[in-house]
């Protein structure tokens, strides 16, 4: 698949880390330019890594980001375009041309936390076309995606713990890309400041750490 040979190469300082969690995902994107209706809407959980997919898509097509859809915005039937988190928005106007521009022959790409279908709208042509719109559904990371990111944010960092720190991590943190990144900063500054090995029994002690605080807030 072209698009994942493409973004497992570092671009932009960032990799993606393929899992069955975002493959359907990663095909569907690969599949451009020969979306139906142009437009495909990549959906997923907050940290699951949709604006990394998106962007490394955006790369490839040379698509301009679009910031808002209440922009007023010169638009180029030939110029592919991205748009995030589309469900925020309740431009429906702006949003209803987009979709029609890229059905013209141009090509646009959405990413949102919830599934079009489920989008409030008070037009019904807009409804009609959320409707029959290409989902790209992105799942909560599974255990394969977050050692994954685990190894590639430890990599970054030049670290190697011990074989047990990731399945130890791996079922206690939140699923989410950030929180793993977020684990291997908190990691790294407490071993660097004793001079220690990243083990398990440092992942607890952060871990613990963490608890003790939310428990502040009980």
């Amino acid at each position: 698949m072209r698009l994942m040979l493409r973004i497992r190469q570092r671009a932009a300082g960032e990799e993606i880390v393929v899992s069955a969690s975002n493959k359907a995902a990663i095909e569907a994107l690969d599949a451009w330019p020969a979306w139906p209706g142009g437009c495909v809407v990549l959906v997923g959980p907050e940290g699951s890594g949709k604006s990394l997919l998106a962007a490394a898509w955006a790369r490839r097509s040379g698509a301009r980001g679009i910031e808002s859809a209440r922009m007023e915005i010169e638009y180029q039937p030939s110029s592919p375009m991205l748009f995030e988190d589309a469900d925020q928005s309740r431009a429906d106007e702006t949003l209803f041309h987009l979709i029609n521009v890229a059905a013209a022959g141009a090509s646009l790409l959405l990413t949102a936390r919830t599934p079009p279908k489920t989008w409030s709208t008070s037009l019904p042509d807009l409804r009609s076309r959320l409707n029959a719109i290409v989902v790209a559904q992105i799942e909560e990371p599974d255990d394969l995606m977050l050692e994954g990111v685990l190894r590639k944010f430890f990599g970054e960092r030049s670290i190697r713990p011990s074989d047990d720190v990731y399945p130890y991590l791996i079922r206690r943190i939140e699923r989410s890309i950030p929180a793993a990144k977020d684990v291997v900063s908190r990691l790294d500054d407490l071993a660097a400041t004793g001079q220690r090995e990243i083990t398990r029994a440092l992942a607890r002690q952060i871990l613990e750490q963490e608890d003790s605080t939310l428990d502040l807030f009980d």
